[in-house]
């Protein structure tokens, strides 16, 4: 399984697009999302779990599941030092 983001899905035209880790784009079509897990609302920038495969030498994702926010890892945020601290 591979880990990336979406970038957008159209559930009008039945497809959309991932970027994964390695910033490559791949195409996602309707039938590529696990049962239950096709976007019915915005979707980009969530977290997904696919599968790369190829159709006709395209490569595109398959097997694709929305990964629950409780189980990304926690991210440190970034602080801004206040006007007049020193670092």
């Amino acid at each position: 399984m591979m880990i990336g983001k979406m970038l957008w899905f159209n559930s009008e035209k039945g497809y959309g697009y991932l970027q994964t880790e390695d910033d490559e784009r791949l195409y996602v079509a309707s039938a590529g999302f696990l049962p239950k897990e096709e976007p019915k609302a915005r979707c980009a920038g969530r977290h997904v779990t696919f599968e790369r495969s190829e159709d006709a030498g395209e490569p595109r994702a398959v097997n694709v599941a929305f990964v629950p926010e409780s189980e990304l890892p926690n991210r440190a945020r970034l602080r801004t030092p206040r006007s007049g601290s020193k670092l």
